[in-house]
């Protein structure tokens, strides 16, 4: 098993369970290296003083806080240990909210928490009245130097929590909202259709970074020698001018693509029928 990020005690009310945080996600993708043109060779990254030109090692750096240009505050590991909340160990269950009064916007890392032996009966608990109740969890919490406020949930059988933004974190766009237009009841009940003919199931696992695709066959490619095969662009769709047109022609074309598929499904279906039939 993976090492854990965080290990504490997660309490709501006067019971308290020892549990462990796990990463849950993280992205992945081919990296690359620096490297001298001339030559080929690995680039080293190093830090260099601005005062005296001279390069410094990572056992001569500190951390240190601009209160005033150009003067600094030196802050030590150990002093910042000093000031760690109780929250470094203890995660409290603050309130519990309903799920969907809560805007993903808000969410930042996700994280599988596992019960230690002690805690497994509350943690099963927990989770068994999160699920009846359809409500989820606010704690604090506190890892990597910062006091998160985290999003407790059920999932198979289990608990999820997510790091959230601060409300002053989550920036806002000027102009963001609903455009100022009058739309037609006829155009709604043709969106609506489009949508329909792409509804679907979700599975996470038929969607696939293309790109990075691209540049292992690239990478492949160079190495064996090969041309280098430009991918096809997009043409520049022009401006809708009669969105109705456009919406009908993209709700033809959507369900011309459906449509193969739909009969592959009837004819298996007719087919087991049929077997079902002569058994």
């Amino acid at each position: 098993m993976a090492a854990s990020v965080w290990s504490g005690y997660l309490t709501f009310g006067l019971i308290s369970m020892p549990v462990r945080l796990f990463s849950g996600a993280r992205s992945s993708g081919i990296s690359f290296n620096m490297l001298h043109r001339d030559d080929l060779s690995r680039l080293k990254q190093q830090y260099v003083c601005l005062a005296d030109g001279k390069v410094v090692e990572r056992s001569e750096i500190v951390k240190g806080y601009e209160y005033r240009k150009d003067e600094y505050v030196v802050i030590e590991p150990d002093e910042i240990k000093k000031i760690e909340p109780q929250t470094a160990k203890t995660m409290e269950i603050l309130e519990f909210v309903k799920s969907s009064e809560v805007d993903p916007v808000f969410f930042e890392s996700s994280y599988y928490m596992l019960p230690e032996e002690a805690g497994r009966r509350p943690y099963a608990l927990l989770t068994k009245a999160l699920e009846e109740s359809e409500f989820v969890a606010i704690a604090k919490l506190t890892m990597h130097n910062r006091e998160y406020t985290v999003f407790l949930r059920p999932h198979e059988g289990g608990l999820m929590l997510h790091t959230m933004y601060y409300a002053e974190e989550v920036r806002k766009v000027e102009g963001f909202g609903a455009p100022d237009v009058e739309l037609k009841e006829a155009e709604v009940k043709v969106a609506h259709q489009l949508i329909e003919a792409l509804a679907a199931d979700w599975d996470p696992e038929k969607y696939q970074d293309s790109f990075q695709e691209n540049l292992k066959n690239l990478i492949q490619t160079k190495l064996e020698g090969g041309k280098i095969a430009e991918v096809e662009k997009p043409k520049k769709l022009a401006p809708v001018v009669d969105l109705m047109s456009a919406l009908k022609q993209s709700l033809a074309e959507m369900e011309g693509k459906k449509k193969p598929v739909a009969t592959e499904g009837r004819a298996a279906a007719a087919s087991s029928k049929r077997s079902r039939g002569r058994s």
